[in-house]
């Protein structure tokens, strides 16, 4: 979804993005940078996974999006709600590279205090309490350059 409008204050642009817009545009605007943002939003949209199971289940990880719990070998650890809603969304793209923009974006909202060295702490914080060997990841995987991969589920 995106937003167009008069009302250009940023107030205005953050209560739109958090009631759920994907983007938010001001009059008065071009044509050609309606159309690219457009080409933004139908690339996102085929991005998403649309039958995402509600369980992820892969090498002894185990993550319940529904249940919002997560599982090592059969036992639950807690994770801070940082790290899980990072951890959901690698799991709602399970397989594919997320981009560290997109991580950012979606873990963090428009958090001005929100940085790349953030992201690799967190994501740090995450693999000690998810994998076994954190040095050695099998599930969570950097991207050099690009952003971070959950492991698809095993077929």
């Amino acid at each position: 979804m995106i937003i167009i409008s008069a009302r250009g204050q940023e107030h205005d642009k953050v209560r739109g993005l958090n009631a759920g817009a994907d983007d938010y545009l001001t009059k008065p605007f071009g044509i050609p940078e309606l159309m690219a943002r457009l080409r933004v939003a139908l690339r996102h949209a085929a991005q998403k996974p649309e039958d995402v199971p509600p369980v992820y289940d892969r090498e002894g990880l185990k993550v319940d999006l529904v249940a919002r719990r997560v599982w090592l070998k059969k036992k639950e650890i807690h994770l801070s709600p940082l790290q899980y809603n990072l951890l959901a969304v690698l799991v709602r793209n399970a397989g594919r590279v997320v981009r560290q923009d997109q991580l950012m974006k979606d873990v963090w909202g428009e958090s001005r205090d929100v940085t790349p060295e953030l992201v690799r702490i967190t994501v740090h914080q995450l693999r000690h309490k998810i994998e076994p060997d954190p040095v050695r990841p099998r599930s969570l995987k950097t991207e050099p350059g690009v952003g971070y991969r959950l492991e698809a589920l095993d077929e």
